[in-house]
């Protein structure tokens, strides 16, 4: 959970400020930090040994870019946030090796600019293709700036090599403590008992002040089981039991955060028993242990019924070891629900090529891509200008800079300044007394090692890739270069401030506002789903079609729900981010938070609402009030930011 550096200070900071004193914490990752150690430093050792220093170089970037990618969760969703980037990187150094040779000055800076017009507006599809873009465009820099004698296309494999290496060592390399069970997936175990220990945490928490945050650690717990459990290998179609074990765990959990969610919108404290059965839970996934007797709730309201329900549903998934593989006599639409989410998948929004068109071409991929290009395009022709050897480093530091899932653009420029004045002046310590070029190769080794803990503050990333780099720079060949690196980068940081800050036609803030719009879109879908009145049958008794019409109905609601709340969540991250900013930015997304708070309100309501229509059939006047409450208070705040364009139909009236 990001914290300030500085707790208590006399006066209040300004957002902009903090946010750069702010800095993740959490347990050292020491499986990353071993990878990190076998890493760069290994690649660069048997380079030196064969004498190939300048494609070793490429390797332990290629590496070093990995391991900045290689984040906490599991095995599959690690291949695709390592290794697309990595193609990205290798296609950049390629192109950008033979464009530097074959063209001038000036075709190079409007080759580069349109290159990253194209990569930043890519980067709006999400994580994956943000982190593509950013290093498709800083090895695209290095590629047609760095001096090598080896052509493009050797580059660029070696480059891919050292981003494989690190991707075998993810896969290889099993979590300390985690060989008691199946290793491969202890990053998917982890995730889905996380979701069980939220739901416990916002059960304790029901009738607090801390609920509203517990919920909001719910949905982000959901969000990261759903990406561990959605990676290649766990395809429409789980293909092992453990797959299947996971997928039933994961799916049995939906409906006990659906009624935990519920009880938190009622707001009547609850006993503390009832948050056991979903700690008894998350235990069981972590250890493989049965579950035991869970304890039940008192089943006095709907949201409680609902509870008790869920946790039987629960202990018969972990005790078959997953899903039943069909529908059986007497089946429940609550089980047969989750197992259709179990078997049919996890994700509501598949990768569609229009749908991937839409968001490069939206308002968001439009002023990114513009603001990336222009940075970059300003960086290269800059750095043509004043015809350093090494000029590359300026566009490839713009390109950080310009990235705002890094954070605000102040608090970037901010870290990043302080981060390679500190890296220089390290490497410059280090490199005085240590024996080339095994001295070198070590300090490469280490700095792969501290780059899973140095990512918790942009700063420290900053300083550790510093010294890795300029470590790699001389055992190239080159020569020391600590203090050049300082001016360029802060070159780098005033173009970035001044282009930051130009005024851009249209509407600034096209990344919250399309944010919202999708929320927007989501929770109103999810409304619709709730109140067509599609799958209320709910009676064991019923017959085979209605009890399936009502398994499709539980299963459409919970991919309707998670794609609400995930969305929501996104929209909540890009307006903190944007609230971080300097004045002259903020003031372009004020009010989207409101906004955002009426959804999640909203969202909360449509929930409470699904339960008690599963229970009753039919809502009481407090929801059908505060429903209509909501919608005209959306419909009012999301004028008063300048969102009402776009708004579904009939929002007011839904």
């Amino acid at each position: 959970m990001p914290r300030p550096l500085l707790n208590v200070l006399p006066v209040a900071l300004p957002p902009w400020l903090t946010h750069a004193l702010r800095a993740q914490r959490g347990p050292v990752p020491w499986n990353a930090v071993l990878r990190g150690v076998l890493a760069a430093g290994p690649l660069l050792v048997v380079a030196v040994v064969v004498g190939r220093e300048p494609l070793g170089v490429m390797a332990a970037l290629g590496a070093m870019f990995a391991g900045i990618n290689d984040r906490p969760g599991s095995r599959r969703t690690a291949v695709p946030r390592i290794g697309v980037p990595g193609l990205a990187g290798a296609a950049g150094i390629a192109v950008g090796t033979y464009a530097g040779e074959g063209l001038g000055a000036v075709p190079l800076t409007l080759t580069l600019t349109v290159l990253g017009l194209l990569a930043g507006a890519v980067s709006a599809v999400g994580p994956v293709a943000s982190g593509a873009g950013t290093q498709l465009l800083v090895a695209a820099a290095i590629g047609a700036g760095m001096p090598l004698p080896e052509p493009g296309w050797q580059r660029a494999l070696f480059f891919l090599a050292g981003t494989g290496w690190l991707i075998a060592l993810r896969l290889a390399l099993p979590t300390p403590g985690a060989l008691a069970n199946d290793f491969r997936f202890d990053g998917e175990r982890a995730a889905v008992g996380g979701v069980y220990d939220a739901i416990a945490d916002l059960l304790a928490a029901v009738g607090g002040q801390r609920a509203g945050g517990r919920r909001a650690a719910l949905t982000a717990a959901l969000d990261h089981a759903q990406d561990a459990l959605a990676g290649p290998r766990l395809r429409r179609y789980a293909s092992s039991a453990a797959e299947r074990r996971l997928r039933g765990q994961y799916a049995a959990a939906l409906p006990l955060a659906e009624a935990a969610t519920a009880l938190a919108w009622a707001g009547e404290a609850l006993p503390a028993r009832t948050a056991q059965g979903p700690r008894r839970l998350a235990v069981a996934v972590r250890t493989g242990e049965p579950c035991g007797p869970l304890p039940a709730p008192a089943r006095t309201v709907p949201g409680l019924r609902a509870l008790d329900d869920a946790l039987l549903h629960a202990a018969e998934t972990f005790d078959r070891g997953g899903p039943r593989p069909r529908r059986t006599s007497g089946s429940h639409p609550l089980g047969l629900g989750a197992e259709r989410t179990a078997h049919k998948g996890l994700h509501l929004r598949p990768l569609r090529a229009r749908a991937l068109l839409r968001a490069v071409t939206g308002t968001g991929g439009r002023e990114y891509g513009l603001r990336v290009a222009l940075c970059y395009g300003a960086a290269v022709a800059v750095a043509q200008a004043l015809h350093h050897v090494h000029w590359y480093w300026l566009p490839a530091t713009a390109v950080f800079l310009v990235k705002p899932d890094l954070g605000p653009l102040v608090s970037r420029v901010l870290n990043r300044a302080a981060g390679t004045v500190l890296g220089a002046l390290v490497f410059a310590g280090f490199a005085a007394v240590l024996p080339r070029p095994e001295g070198l190769v070590a300090l490469v080794a280490v700095s792969g090692a501290l780059i899973p803990v140095a990512t918790r503050h942009f700063a420290a990333q900053t300083a550790v890739v510093t010294v890795l780099v300029l470590a790699l720079v001389m055992v190239g060949g080159e020569p020391e270069a600590s203090w050049s690196r300082i001016g360029e980068t802060l070159l780098a940081c005033a173009i970035v401030l001044v282009v930051g800050h130009l005024p851009a036609p249209g509407q600034r803030g096209g990344n919250v506002r399309a944010r919202l719009t999708a929320a927007t879109d989501a929770a109103h879908a999810y409304l619709t789903h709730v109140l067509s009145g599609a799958g209320v049958v709910t009676a064991v008794g019923a017959d085979d079609d209605g009890v399936d019409g009502a398994a499709d109905d539980r299963a459409t609601r919970w991919a309707l729900r998670r794609e609400a709340y995930r969305t929501l969540a996104e929209a909540r991250a890009a307006i903190d981010r944007s609230a971080a900013e300097l004045p002259t930015l903020a003031r372009h997304t004020a009010g989207t938070d409101e906004v955002a708070a009426t959804l999640e309100r909203l969202v909360d309501t449509t929930t409470a609402c699904a339960v008690h229509l599963d229970d009753t059939g039919r809502l009481t006047a407090r929801h059908t009030e505060r429903l209509a409450a909501l919608l005209d208070e959306l419909v009012d705040r999301r004028e008063g930011a300048g969102l009402l364009a776009g708004s579904p139909a009939g929002l007011r009236s839904a």
